[in-house]
């Protein structure tokens, strides 16, 4: 047997990793990933349009020395099957290759340790050339006038990535100055939302701060954790001894939003098309918005979201993708998703449906039934042992047959098709209003007042346990605190 040595051509191989497919602001997501893997608490990214165009990033992280600068930029510097630190965000070393050149022609990384500074660069033209694997170590003269570095020369340590002749990031845009205009909003969007535990400094995370030319990025907490409705408890599911952990919330309904609540949560659309899981490595949002095919998106689950924490250990079985951007789960989580959305989602339906009102405790009386079908649907009929049915039919016995027809009637009338639209869109029903809340003091007022005294407070005792009336229970007793319900 003989083999042949093939290594890959290198101007080509470069071109052709160009197109793995990188946005703008995946890719400095990805040069992120390396900033937060080296300690750092500050990353500030500067985008200059104007002449020279150029994109950098800056932490104040641990550094690198020449020796591991120079393996850092050669291309699969990492066995993606390798044990890592819990705190790597990398996988396989290609992020800061693959991530840069996806946006531009010409990337310098210059970074310092102690009083060591070192700086290399891939310039795809000079690759060209060369035809080889030509990387450019710079001399200090070379890269001391470079954009950034008069910043990364007054920390004790960290790394600058700099990305000049930016000709992907640019592409389809009249002039990079538009396109800067364009797309900082979503790159800010992104980063808010990626990183957005490390920018709330969440327990057990090093606290990340992220500027993008000066300005700081706020978090974006998807999931309203704190305000948000935990419904069952965290799961653990052990997989190869490490451990995935499975949390579902159930977010306010919209009428309990703030503007600034719904615009982070993505507005009303997003309420929609954001449900689902949303996959976290090492606390970094990686995937979002999916339920794996578990289950489909409906109206009803809108608020159900589902956080998984996976460890970088288990990479493999989740087909981790290079951006990052892609993940699956493997079927031992699978088995266990398939329980907990349904649970979940059923939460969410009842947030959704019932605005957090008492229908579905069993205290008290309702107005309405809800009979199973044998085909699997449902119907509804009034409850005529509500204690306002009951009082009218006590005092008018010969009405009973025409009640009950009238009754029953009323319940197969019912707009089921409208009262799905309604309740499925995002505009605020009326029950909740204050001329709503009169009319049912007043009714329960005259239900009382139309009974002998001796029949009074057991009447009394009875509505408030009873629909509309044990929604307003608060504003009742009141009511009753200051005589308001007297004759």
């Amino acid at each position: 047997m003989e083999f042949v040595d093939l290594p890959p051509y290198a101007p080509i191989l470069m071109e052709s990793t160009r197109a793995i497919g990188y946005s703008s602001e995946s890719a400095i997501a990805d040069i992120i990933d390396n900033s937060i893997t080296a300690g750092a608490s500050n990353v500030d990214i500067d985008f200059f349009p104007i002449g020279d165009s150029y994109i950098y990033i800056l932490d104040d992280g641990h550094g690198m020395s020449k020796d591991k600068l120079i393996a850092a930029m050669q291309y699969g510097s990492k066995n993606p099957l390798d044990v890592r630190e819990e705190s790597d965000l990398g996988r396989y070393g290609l992020g800061l290759k693959t991530a840069s050149l996806s946006q531009c022609r010409k990337l310098t990384v210059i970074s310092k340790i102690e009083e060591e500074i070192a700086c290399c660069c891939w310039d795809l033209s000079y690759v060209k050339r060369k035809e080889i694997w030509a990387l450019i170590i710079l001399s200090e003269q070379e890269f001391n006038k470079l954009p950034g570095f008069d910043k990364l020369v007054k920390l004790k340590s960290g790394t600058l990535v700099l990305w000049q002749d930016l000709d992907k990031f640019a592409v389809g845009e009249c002039d990079i100055a538009t396109t800067f205009k364009h797309k900082a909003e979503t790159i800010r969007d992104h980063l808010s939302l990626v990183f957005h535990r490390y920018l709330d400094g969440e327990r057990g995370l090093k606290k990340l701060t992220i500027r993008m030319n000066n300005n700081e990025v706020e978090a974006q907490d998807p999931l309203l954790v704190g305000k948000s409705t935990q419904l069952i408890d965290t799961e653990i599911i052990n997989i190869r001894g490490q451990k995935v952990v499975v949390t579902p919330f159930v977010l306010p309904h919209i009428d309990k939003l703030s503007t600034t609540e719904l615009k982070k949560l993505g507005g009303k659309d997003g309420l929609r098309k954001r449900q689902g899981f949303y996959i976290y490595r090492n606390k970094r949002l990686l995937v979002w918005g999916t339920w794996f095919k578990l289950m489909r998106q409906g109206e009803l689950s809108k608020l159900a979201r589902v956080r998984v924490d996976i460890p970088n250990s288990l990479d493999d079985l989740w087909t981790l993708d290079i951006k990052k951007s892609v993940a699956f789960p493997p079927d031992e989580v699978k088995k266990n998703l398939s329980v907990i959305i349904g649970k979940i989602a059923e939460g969410s339906r009842r947030t959704w449906t019932y605005r957090g009102k008492k229908e579905t405790s069993s205290e008290f009386i309702h107005m309405w039934n809800v009979l199973q079908m044998r085909d699997g649907g449902v119907c509804y009929e009034i409850n005529n042992s509500h204690p306002l049915v009951e009082d009218i039919l006590v005092r008018n016995p010969s009405v009973k047959v025409q009640l009950e027809k009238l009754l029953k009637f009323i319940g197969l009338s019912l707009p089921l098709n409208r009262l799905y639209i309604d309740l499925t869109n995002d505009t605020k029903l009326v029950n909740d209003s204050e001329a709503i809340e009169k009319e049912v003091i007043k009714l329960f007022k005259s239900t009382i007042c139309s009974v002998s005294e001796e029949h009074r407070q057991a009447l009394m005792e009875s509505l408030k346990i009873a629909e509309p009336f044990c929604n307003y229970s608060d504003e009742i007793e009141n009511a009753i605190a200051k005589g308001l319900l007297d004759d």
